[in-house]
């Protein structure tokens, strides 16, 4: 019987095409950038495989999505999960809420990197809005109309959605207790068929000759936004409605983009809300993946942060240690973004920037500032290990 499917040479060509986009890089002739792209490619790769190949929507289930090892932007306290929907059927989701501060559904169409441009997004439905069991177990039917007589936990389905992804926050790392969440779909019966040729032919030229170049290709235009979209050093704000979504979460983002020398430190400042879920900020490099987040502290959340006797949180952004204990580490990249988040908070801040030598860090912070010695640098960065692995991040 004659398939679709062609040599593998074939689709191995196919990749060729994501060279394109190097031109569109921060700094294009930096081989140091040029390398995280290409192991950015390998990345989109991976991930890409989980999201074609592993599930489907009539057979669903979760696939890491965007987690620390996908470095793309993620969250460093969040982990992410996706399963692949069909906005006409009926799905059960099940499971433990746990005790992360934050766990939610988030219902969309064309996820990031699947198609040109991505979304829309429909619904975010956080968890602690359902009616949870005394012993942390929940379910909950998602459909676009409700089931007859049906009285337990239900949410609506866009009939044009495609995807669920599941998200949790975690402050105290490797402490908490993780959301365990299943899925299935109702008006599906039968045994999941084996995938056959022609299948594997479509999903590996959607994979090859797309998912790998659009992802990065969305990767560099959300840098270069965010370099057009204010000067250097300047943060802005953005709610989440403001990113596709149809409908509110409560999170609002702050961004600037950062341009520093080896000499230089980026000094933030702000006010934190009066109430607060949780917060954070992270470092982003000049592909928007995350920096390096299990061996270097290059994020903090509202746990982990050090208040100063204003209530304020002041950070220092540095290529090296300047020996504070709000230090958020580059990763080595002189040239990147910060991002940080707001979620059910009572009022979004917008944190201030100021650029100083680092020789002179210390008479633009309080005198209050603690120093951080190298064996106290060290003891936090074990502590950190240890809740980043603890914990469940893919």
């Amino acid at each position: 019987m004659t398939t679709a499917l062609q040599p593998w040479a074939h689709y191995a060509d196919l990749l060729k095409a994501a060279a394109d986009i190097e031109s569109a890089l921060w700094l294009p002739d930096d081989p140091q950038l040029r390398a995280k792209l290409y192991r950015q490619f390998a990345m989109n790769l991976s991930q890409g495989y989980f999201l074609y190949f592993q599930s489907n929507a009539d057979y669903p289930d979760w696939a890491p999505f965007e987690n620390s090892v996908f470095l793309a932007q993620p969250n460093p306290d969040a982990v992410y999960y996706v399963a692949p929907i069909d906005g006409r059927g009926v799905y059960r989701v099940y499971g433990e809420r746990g005790n992360a501060p934050v766990v939610g559904f988030a219902i969309g169409k064309n996820l990031i990197g699947m198609a040109d441009p991505p979304g829309p997004g429909f619904h975010n439905y956080d968890l602690d809005d359902l009616h949870i069991e005394a012993d942390g177990s929940f379910e909950v039917i998602f459909s676009s109309e409700k089931p007859a007589d049906y009285q337990g936990n239900w949410r609506y389905l866009n009939p044009e959605s495609d995807f669920m992804l599941v998200r949790q926050f975690s402050y105290d790392w490797g402490n908490e207790v993780d959301v365990r969440v299943a899925i299935e779909r109702l008006d599906i019966s039968g045994l999941k068929a084996p995938m056959g040729p022609d299948e594997t032919d479509q999903l590996l030229r959607k994979l090859f000759d797309g998912y790998v170049k659009r992802l990065s290709k969305l990767c560099l235009d959300i840098v270069q936004n965010s370099r057009n979209k204010a000067p250097t050093h300047q943060m802005t704000l953005t709610d989440f409605s403001e990113l596709g979504n149809s409908d509110s979460w409560p999170q609002a983002y702050f961004e600037c983009t950062y341009d520093l020398a080896a000499d230089e430190a980026l000094i933030l400042e702000t006010e934190l809300p009066e109430q607060h879920v949780y917060w954070n900020v992270q470092v982003i490099d000049a592909l928007w993946n995350q920096a390096e987040l299990v061996y270097r502290q290059s994020s903090l959340n509202g746990q982990q942060a050090r208040l100063d006797s204003d209530g304020k949180f002041r950070a220092v952004l540095s290529l090296e240690d300047p020996g504070v204990p709000n230090w958020l580490d580059t990763d080595g990249n002189l040239q990147g973004l910060l991002i940080g988040r707001w979620y059910r908070c009572s009022s979004h801040p917008v944190p201030t920037l100021k650029k100083v030598k680092l020789a002179d860090l210390r008479s633009h912070l309080p005198a209050e500032t603690p120093k951080v010695t190298p064996d106290e640098r060290q003891q936090a960065l074990r502590r950190r290990r240890e809740g980043a692995q603890l914990r469940r991040r893919w």
